[in-house]
């Protein structure tokens, strides 16, 4: 007997092997024997050298001894340990062609086997997918990973005629809601689910991203990746809960936008809010979400907050939301979204920590065409005045540019024309929008006539009306003049004349304030040549 060598495989099992007989068949069996480490003492008649990593382990190497023993006639290469000897052969470099041309090579022994897979039964292709899995990366160099996969798929096809079994996404209690109803054709298409839950969440992203190359149904694909995570998700660690859904998002990143849905992907980001996912993982999930955020509900705008910010919502987060999807925008979108951001503003401004300017970029976050009419975005900026009492009125003006005046309705106008919480200078800008819109209707209404009779005398009670009003300003000395009732207006437009008479009243409250600042001002003045004293009260 020539060299023995004592091989510890994986601390698995222990074999004594003549190299001379492995040699013809494993062609790097010299370096390997230079290059291990030497554990047993020199005067050892036997070297012995360990395999760490061995493809397949004890088993797999085993089968490969007896392979070289028996010139490959003592060993029968099968469905179960095809996907093991082929990589094991590709780690012991056994692809080369012994010294007898006449031996058979382990290498062309498993391929033929291999190149069976599409026949072989299910479970047969299952375990498969399991040894790859375990015999990962090899299984991915030496192609039968690429193997396995093709075999899924053909399994796929040919059995998804035959009567469906019990595997079912609709069979675990833990559901996300993206899950659509059950029938018997997708009963058909999603047998093999429960088959594959086992697999870990690398090798699931790896056969999910192999069978979408191969042309699988993008819809059939994201409902496993739904069903995958309902099965595992609950109980698992914080670490595999993480590792499961960056490999979800990682999948879901690269299907067709209608496959998946919205409240699936809240969902996900629902489970991911606690944990630290990577930031490419969750830059991902929030561009998605962005980009069919006009499927979005109210419910799920309303994420709360991380802890120890103070704040009742997320509201940074549906800032980048909007961000992405504005990346893409469609009119027909921007209308839905426009009516959910008003819902969701309203949700949030009673929220004393919200700041002014996190308010603003929320109501100027989407454009003017998002809104036909702004009068739920003034409800909202009515009530974030009233719980945040204390803003300036710069502050309160700087919140007050997200409105177009030009889009509040009559009765809107109408109350902020005599809202004491909002700035004059928002009071002014409304009354002059509301004049601009009023000319352009009286334009179209036909040539304005003389009045018949001068108008009444303006008697300063607040008259209440839901119509229209009108104000003009005198480029002479700023005074706002009443001129609508020298328009002989149509029976259509007599109630513009009704609601201006009843918002004149607030423009002469304004005109007052403004006299009275002059005159506190020209006693300040006069105050700095006398001694010092405190100073006056601006308004009473």
């Amino acid at each position: 007997m020539g060299c023995v060598l004592e091989v510890d495989v994986d601390g698995e099992g222990v074999f004594f092997a003549d190299k001379d007989v492995l040699a013809p068949f494993i062609g790097e069996i010299k370096e390997l024997i230079d290059e291990r480490p030497v554990i047993a003492p020199v005067r050892t008649p036997h070297r012995r050298v360990a395999l760490h990593g061995f493809p397949g382990g004890a088993e797999a190497f085993e089968l490969v001894a007896r392979f070289c023993y028996t010139g490959g006639s003592g060993l029968v290469v099968t469905a179960a340990n095809a996907c093991a000897l082929r990589c094991a052969a590709q780690f012991m470099d056994m692809a080369d062609a012994p010294a007898s041309s006449t031996k058979p090579i382990l290498v062309k022994m498993t391929e033929k086997v291999l190149d069976e897979m599409p026949h072989w039964p299910w479970q047969a292709v299952v375990d498969a997918v399991k040894d790859c899995q375990r015999l990962f990366p090899l299984s991915e160099s030496t192609g039968v990973f690429d193997r396995v996969v093709g075999a899924l798929l053909s399994q796929m096809a040919v059995q998804g005629d035959a009567t469906p079994t019990s595997s079912s996404p609709e069979s675990s209690a833990f559901r996300f809601s993206c899950d659509t109803k059950c029938s018997s054709l997708s009963m058909r298409r999603t047998w093999w689910f429960e088959d594959l839950v086992v697999l870990s969440p690398g090798m699931v992203e790896r056969v999910a991203k192999a069978l979408l190359a191969r042309g699988a149904d993008h819809g059939i694909v994201a409902r496993f990746i739904f069903y995958y995570l309902k099965c595992r998700i609950a109980g698992a660690s914080a670490d595999d809960k993480k590792a499961m859904l960056e490999a979800a998002i990682t999948v879901i990143a690269d299907l067709e936008r209608s496959s998946v849905s919205c409240k699936g992907l809240f969902g996900i980001l629902r489970i991911a809010s606690p944990l630290k996912l990577a930031g490419t993982c969750q830059d991902t999930l929030v561009d998605m979400i962005g980009r069919k955020l006009d499927h979005a509900t109210l419910d799920n705008l309303l994420v709360p907050a991380p802890s120890g910010t103070g704040s009742l919502y997320d509201v940074s987060l549906v800032l980048r939301f909007s961000e992405a999807f504005m990346r893409q925008v469609e009119p027909p979108r921007l209308k839905k979204v426009g009516a959910l951001m008003d819902m969701y503003l309203a949700e949030v401004a009673p929220d004393p920590s919200l700041r002014p300017a996190r308010f603003v970029e929320l109501a100027t976050a989407l454009p003017a065409a998002a809104r036909d009419s702004h009068d739920a975005l003034y409800r909202v900026i009515d009530v974030y005045f009233q719980v945040h009492s204390r803003l300036t009125d710069d502050e309160k003006m700087k919140i007050c540019k997200g409105i177009n005046y030009e889009k509040l309705s009559p009765e809107c106008c109408k109350h902020l024309a005599t809202n004491a919480g909002f700035p004059t200078r928002a009071a002014v800008q409304a009354l002059a929008s509301q004049h601009t819109l009023l000319k352009g209707i009286i334009r179209h209404s036909g040539p304005l006539k003389p009045a018949s009779s001068p108008p009444p005398p303006f008697t300063g009670k607040h008259h209440h009306s839901e119509s229209y009003s009108d104000i003009d300003g005198d480029d002479g000395n700023g005074q706002v003049v009443l001129y609508a009732s020298r328009l002989d207006l149509s029976l259509e437009n007599q109630n513009l004349k009704s609601l201006l008479n009843g918002m004149h009243w607030r423009v002469m409250e304004l005109e007052k304030v403004c006299s009275r600042m002059k005159m506190q001002m020209t006693k300040m003045k006069a105050s700095r040549r006398g001694a010092a004293r405190s100073l006056p009260r601006m308004c009473s």
